[in-house]
């Protein structure tokens, strides 16, 4: 940053100096040549014929200058086959003089003709004077010396002027870099002491600009602390789910059980539905991270439907709502949601299944409704909880409401268990985030 802001001074200081030293320099040359050309106007209107031709003045030129032997301020009057004359300061030397053009304005240029050790500028006009038929040359020269020295003088003003301007400001832009960005080392510190364990959090005393990355870095922090939570919850779970079959195993297997196998077997299936449960939500917490995540309801919810129908062929499953709606659910765990509630809905209910899908502001829900005996109020809740079983007589887990809710709640959704108006049974209202 600082190197980009050098350059840029640099380069805007350079086209603001050469453009102000154009102008600069134009007005001192300009200044020079209407000093010239009034001299020059005041020679001509000076000038007459005397009685044998020759030119002379009816007053003295107003500058001592041009009588003193090479002064640096010349004057000569030439004309087309009359004689020329001279000022006093050219003493043995002549300006040059051609008449293969005529100057009826004035014309003021520079000259070398007495060597690059005097360099003139020169103004020059033809005239008439009254009385004389030749065309004169009137010509007022000045050594550039003195024009040269105001301009180099003007340069170097310039330039040591726009030097330490050019220096002040890269100075403080490298200061403003430098204290601008010094909150951004105080966020290296900090998070450097918190990977140290110094600290759990950035602090708030940061500018306003600042602020809103120390917030998100505290914002990730508990989100990360979070997940660790969850993931110390989740193994904890899972050693807990195990160990109680774990045990039984073992004991069966020390005092030789005649119905070993049979405890083997049971308890296996036990540790398996746990496995399976812990599994279903490792997967849908690394699928989080995804935030692309876009399934389309109406498409697992008829997915599942086909499914259920091969299954269960004396239910019948009727579906109706959004076919467009859309959840950042990955599509793997929405159907396996939706299986589940379907599948609880056909096995206990009374052989009717009707699916709504809903979109409201923000959510899509996924209504699933039976017309089977229901699930009381009070047993709704723990209806939650691994393993609860309300209905013993049917096959089943105890565990597809609690992977639902577990994965849901994962993505930021929810499950609500309610009693269905229109069919009489359970009806389970599965909310999502939509897409």
């Amino acid at each position: 940053m600082i190197v980009v802001a050098a350059l840029w001074i640099i380069l805007l200081l350079f086209a603001g100096g050469f453009a102000l030293d154009r102008v600069l320099t134009r007005t001192l040359l300009h200044s020079f040549d209407e000093q010239l050309q009034l001299e020059l106007n005041a020679l001509i209107s000076a000038s007459e014929i005397g009685p044998d031709g020759e030119v002379t003045f009816n007053r003295p030129p107003a500058d001592q200058r041009f009588v003193e032997p090479y002064s640096g301020k010349y004057f000569q009057i030439s004309g087309q086959g009359a004689e020329t004359f001279p000022s006093r300061s050219l003493w043995d030397r002549q300006l040059r003089y051609s008449g293969q053009h005529n100057d009826t304005e004035p014309h003021v240029y520079n000259s070398s003709e007495f060597g690059a050790q005097e360099l003139l500028r020169i103004a020059e006009r033809d005239a008439i004077i009254p009385g004389s038929k030749v065309r004169w040359r009137f010509q007022v020269a000045q050594s550039r010396e003195v024009l040269d020295d105001q301009i180099k003088q003007l340069r170097t003003t310039l330039f040591w002027s726009f030097a330490v301007l050019g220096a002040g400001l890269i100075i403080l832009a490298a200061l403003q870099t430098f204290y601008g960005l010094w909150p951004l080392r105080r966020v290296r510190r900090e998070v450097a002491m918190i990977r140290s364990g110094e600290k759990t959090r950035i602090g708030e005393n940061f500018p306003g600009e600042i602020r809103p990355l120390t917030e998100e870095i505290n914002q990730l922090l508990a989100h990360s602390e979070a997940q660790a939570e969850e993931a110390r919850r989740h193994a904890g779970n899972l050693a807990h789910a195990l160990k109680t079959p774990l045990t039984v195993l073992t004991n069966a297997a020390t005092a030789n059980s005649p119905d070993l196998v049979d405890t083997v077997c049971r308890e296996a299936q036990v540790m398996r539905r746990q496995v399976d449960h812990h599994l279903a939500r490792a997967r849908a917490i690394g699928r989080r991270s995804s935030v692309q995540a876009r399934a389309r309801v109406w498409d697992s919810v008829e997915a599942v439907e086909r499914a259920v129908d091969r299954l269960y062929e004396a239910v019948t499953v009727d579906i109706a709502g959004d076919k467009q709606a859309e959840v950042r659910v990955e599509r793997q765990d929405l159907d396996e949601m939706i299986g589940n509630l379907i599948e609880n809905a056909a096995k206990y209910g009374g052989g009717r299944v009707f699916v709504t899908v809903e979109a409201r502001a923000g959510w899509v829900d996924v209504v699933v409704e039976d017309d089977g005996r229901g699930i009381p109020e009070a047993e709704r809740e723990a209806i939650f909880a691994r393993g609860a079983r309300l209905d013993t007589e049917k096959p089943g887990t105890g565990l597809g409401l609690a992977i639902v809710r577990d994965v849901a709640e994962i993505y930021g959704g929810r499950i609500a268990l309610e009693e269905s108006e229109d069919l009489g049974g359970l009806l389970a209202r599965l909310s999502l985030p939509a897409g």
